[in-house]
């Protein structure tokens, strides 16, 4: 009797033991094989080659081939499904965006996917902001000026986007709300078309991100009015923002960051947000995504990275509403 009872306290001692030391075992394992970073766009792009460098340097410091996996379409939609339906054993990893982690469920009534219960950001990685761009022919070297010229011209003004949804065409929808404008949006198949009917005075404004901005802006064949970010920008340092020009509640960012399954386990978590902070402080990191227009951020907290996405989603959902925009 003695005996048996022993053996029943030595196995429940074992067994508990095991399931104390199970998460620390995993945490010390991981990773043991490749890593999977899956980018929602085709492969060339800016965001594929983000991607590559962020696979680049999690190899280097995880100590484990990291690849890049390409799956496009659906908005995105096609790539976070995959993740967010992969085994949450930190080896499917997804290099997403605002427009997948925000924009999209505002946007469709039927998602594949619930970026808010099936995925977890682990690291925002770079924030790009917009710049208010105009044609030679607008007579506005301000933002309080073309606000003035706008309010006089009512209906005239055109502004392009790459797209009915996506963060250029919001960007404009929200400068039309705080700055009371009449504008007409003209959707695109893509920045690249946009921006040739900007340069040839077609349309008469764009809210371009900051790397598509710079050339022309800097040839002398666009003016910039303002920048989305709270601070200007160091590429163009002489452009105020648009809160500078007095509208505090205009701020847009292009972001983009590492995201996972929601089941992630929290070690796995830990060892791979220790590593992003990591090269986010790597000053050869920076610089490699810095000198392909990629302004990098500094590390967030746990806390921190969700009360950035919540802002994003709200400040985008009043846009939304208030416009009464859907892609369904």
């Amino acid at each position: 009797m003695r005996f048996r009872v022993h053996s029943a306290m030595v196995s429940g001692l074992v067994i508990t033991a095991m399931a104390v030391t199970a998460p620390l075992a995993r945490a010390a394992e991981y990773p043991t094989r490749v890593i999977k970073l899956v980018v929602p766009y085709a492969a060339g792009g800016p965001t594929d080659v983000l991607a590559r460098l962020v696979a680049d340097y999690l190899g280097r410091d995880l100590k484990q081939t990291t690849i890049v996996e390409n799956k496009p379409g659906a908005q995105g939609a096609i790539a976070a499904e995959a993740v967010a339906r992969a085994e949450p054993d930190g080896y499917t990893l997804f290099v997403t965006a605002a427009s997948i982690m925000v924009l999209n469920p505002l946007l469709y009534k039927k998602l594949s996917y619930d970026p808010q219960k099936d995925l977890r950001m682990l690291t925002v990685v770079t924030d790009l902001p917009v710049v208010m761009e105009v044609h030679p022919s607008v007579p506005a070297k301000t933002v309080k000026e073309f606000v003035a010229y706008a309010k006089a011209n009512p209906g005239k003004l055109n502004f392009g986007s790459a797209g009915t949804g996506g963060t250029i065409h919001l960007a404009g929808e929200m400068f039309k709300q705080i700055a009371g404008v009449d504008m007409t949006h003209v959707p695109y198949k893509g920045a690249g078309p946009a921006l040739t009917d900007l340069l040839s005075g077609n349309i008469q404004v764009m809210f371009d991100t900051l790397s598509t901005a710079l050339p022309p802006v800097k040839a002398g064949l666009l003016r910039p009015l303002g920048v989305s970010s709270k601070e200007r920008s160091p590429d163009l340092p002489d452009v105020p923002t648009v809160i500078e020009s007095g509208y505090p509640d205009y701020q847009v960012g292009v972001w983009f960051g590492l995201a996972g399954s929601s089941k992630l386990p929290d070690d796995v978590v830990k060892t791979v947000m220790a590593s992003m902070d990591r090269a986010l402080n790597d000053n050869t990191f920076r610089a490699s995504l810095e000198k392909i227009g990629f302004p990098v951020l500094r590390p967030k907290t746990v806390r921190e990275i969700n009360e950035f996405v919540d802002e994003d989603r709200a400040r985008w959902s009043k846009v939304i509403k208030a416009q009464n925009i859907s892609l369904d």
